[in-house]
């Protein structure tokens, strides 16, 4: 049976797309280590990317941009993103694992499963996957907007980045749709 895990990153930030990845690992090439994200340093993250890219069985990343966040929701255009890395993998997977509670729309077998990233290595990995590309993006993204210092929050609300869109007002990255940019345009 081929199994996959689905994770994706950004959801929470307001600026810059949502990345999701699909993974599908190769038992004959385990590898160490693998965890949430989140619970991860970043040269660890790295590290096990780097690893995953090489001995995973079949592994795809994906992302749904700022318009479609502002367009469908976060949640939606998270589904999007999800649904985009399975359906980029190589082999086709007989049951897609997705840590959190909801599900892409795919054909065949879908189970959500909370704290996912925590509890199946094919999730980790995708968990992994999804946050390095999504925090490689942000740097990209830093290169062209370095006044919004998207090196150090990876566009996530902190109070730094806050006051910079306060100050700079929004940019093409920023997601519209949410409270701290809105209330950014609103005032002009």
């Amino acid at each position: 049976m081929i199994v996959c895990g689905v994770d994706e990153a950004g959801r929470g930030p307001i600026a810059g797309p949502v990345f999701a990845a699909a993974v599908v690992l190769d038992p004959g090439q385990p590898i160490d280590g693998l965890a949430d994200s989140k619970r991860l340093s970043p040269a660890r993250r790295e590290r096990l990317a780097g690893a995953i890219r090489v001995r995973a069985r079949a592994w795809h990343v994906a992302s749904a941009s700022v318009e479609e966040i502002d367009r469908l929701n976060i949640l939606q255009a998270s589904l999007l993103a999800m649904r985009r890395a399975v359906q980029g993998l190589a082999v086709a997977p007989d049951e897609v694992l997705v840590d959190g509670l909801h599900c892409p729309a795919l054909s065949g077998r879908v189970r959500a499963i909370v704290d996912g990233d925590r509890l199946h290595p094919a999730i980790s990995a995708a968990s992994i996957l999804a946050k390095t590309s999504r925090d490689a993006e942000m740097l990209r993204l830093h290169a062209r907007y370095p006044h919004y210092a998207l090196d150090r929050h990876k566009g996530y609300p902190t109070r730094e980045h806050v006051a910079l869109l306060e100050r700079f007002g929004a940019s093409e990255i920023h997601r519209r749709s949410f409270a701290p940019v809105r209330q950014r345009i609103a005032r002009g």
